[in-house]
C-alpha cells in the first residue's frame, strides 16, 4: 500500500509499505480522508524525536497522521463493539490506561501521552490499524471528510467546554488557522454573542467573518488591544490563544476584562514570557488544555444535528501522491489555506 513516511527534516516520502497484519484488540481501517495538522506540519519542518515511545515501542520512520475517518475491513477475535463495514473516525490519542491521570479518567494528561500518526503509523496511508477503544462510529449524515475534521474540532470543543464561557459572553480568538476556525465555530455554537478573530492573513480573516466572526482584526494593528477594549467595553470574557507566538499570548492577556480569562490551545516552538501583573491587576486567569477527553461523541453528536457545521474549513483537497507539494508546503507558503484534506484511497 502506499503511505506518507517521515523520515527527517523535510524529508516526507511517499513509499511502497506492506499492510499492517491486525493484532488482538485491534481494528483495520480503510483510511478515507485525513486532514494535515500543525502538528504534522511541526513534525516535517522541525523533526520528531527519534526515541521509541514508551508505548508504542515505535520510533521514525513512520506513516504520519492523526486527523482522518474511513471504513473497518478487519477487526481483531476479540474485539465485540465494531464490525467490518462501519464508517468511523478515530480517536488517536495514546495513553498507558495505568498512571494516576488516566485512571481518573484524565487520559489525554497521561505521563506517557502519544498520537497514532506521531508517535506509531498513522492515517497519511490507505489502510491503518488502531485500537478498539480509539474508534467512533459515524451517522450515515455524517460525511468522511466531517469525519476526517472531528478530531480538530474536538481539539476546539474541549477547550471552549473547559473554558468560562457563557452564553451571551464575548470572546477574541487568536489565530484564524483550522483550529482557530474551529474554535469560533464552537464558540458560536456555546453561545458567544461576540466573536473577534484576529489574524494576520486577510484571506483567514474573511473565512472567519463568514463562519460567524462578529469583528475582524489584522493582528499587524498597532492598537489592536485598544480596539478590542473599545469593541467589549473593557474587555472580553475569554481570550482563545490559537496561534502559538509571542505577540498572540501578550494580546490576548492584554485583552481580557477584569476577571476574564485566557485559554491557551496552541502549542509553541519556543518559551514566551507572560506579563502575570496584568493578569494580576484584574484577577483573570490564564489556563491551557491539551487535545481533549470523553468529547468525541458529543462532537460527533453536533456535527450530525447541525449545531456545528465544519466543512467550510476544508479550502483544499488533495491526493496522497500530492501531499508533500500541494499539502505540507502549501500549508507553509499559503496563509489563506486552513484545512487541507487528503484522499488515501
Amino acid at each position: 500500500m502506499k503511505a506518507a513516511v517521515w523520515h527527517g527534516i523535510k524529508d516526507l516520502r511517499i513509499e511502497e509499505v506492506s499492510i499492517p497484519e491486525i493484532s488482538s484488540g485491534q481494528v483495520k481501517v480503510k483510511v478515507e480522508w485525513a486532514g494535515i495538522c500543525g502538528s504534522d506540519l511541526g513534525a516535517y519542518s522541525y523533526g520528531l524525536s527519534l526515541e521509541a515511545h514508551p508505548i508504542t515501542g515505535q520510533k521514525p520512520p513512520h506513516t504520519l497522521g492523526h486527523e482522518f475517518s474511513g471504513t473497518i475491513v478487519e477487526v481483531a477475535d476479540n474485539v465485540t463493539s465494531l464490525q467490518v463495514g462501519q464508517r468511523v473516525a478515530i480517536e488517536p490519542l495514546i495513553y498507558c490506561r495505568e498512571c494516576d491521570a488516566c485512571t481518573r479518567g484524565y487520559y489525554n494528561q497521561c505521563s506517557q501521552v502519544g498520537f497514532v500518526g506521531l508517535h506509531r503509523d498513522g492515517g497519511f496511508a490507505e489502510f491503518v490499524l488502531v485500537d478498539e477503544h480509539m474508534v467512533h462510529v459515524l451517522p450515515e449524515n455524517v460525511s468522511f471528510e466531517e469525519g476526517a475534521l472531528i478530531e480538530p474540532t474536538a481539539v476546539s470543543f474541549y477547550a471552549v467546554k473547559e473554558s468560562k464561557l457563557k452564553a451571551g459572553n464575548s470572546v477574541a480568538i487568536f489565530g484564524a488557522g483550522p483550529i482557530g476556525l474551529l474554535t469560533l465555530l464552537s464558540a458560536k455554537a456555546a453561545g458567544a454573542s461576540k466573536i473577534i478573530a484576529v489574524d494576520l492573513s486577510e484571506e483567514r480573516l474573511e473565512k472567519a467573518r463568514d463562519l460567524g466572526a462578529t469583528t475582524i482584526l489584522n493582528g499587524a494593528n498597532e492598537n489592536l488591544v485598544e480596539e478590542i477594549m473599545e469593541l467589549t467595553n473593557g474587555g472580553v470574557d475569554v481570550a482563545y490563544e490559537c496561534a502559538g507566538a509571542q505577540a498572540t499570548i501578550t494580546n490576548a492577556v492584554a485583552s481580557v476584562k477584569q476577571g476574564g480569562q485566557v485559554m491557551v490551545l496552541a502549542t509553541f516552538a519556543k518559551p514566551v514570557s507572560i506579563e502575570l501583573g496584568q493578569l494580576m491587576f484584574k484577577a483573570s486567569d490564564i489556563t491551557s488544555r491539551l487535545a481533549y477527553r470523553h468529547v468525541f461523541p458529543e462532537v460527533i453528536d453536533m456535527i450530525s444535528t447541525g449545531k456545528l457545521v465544519v466543512n467550510p474549513v476544508i479550502t483544499k483537497k488533495i491526493n496522497l501522491e500530492d501531499i508533500v507539494a500541494e499539502g505540507f508546503e502549501q500549508l507553509i507558503h499559503d496563509k489563506k489555506q486552513a484545512k487541507i484534506l487528503v484522499r488515501c484511497i
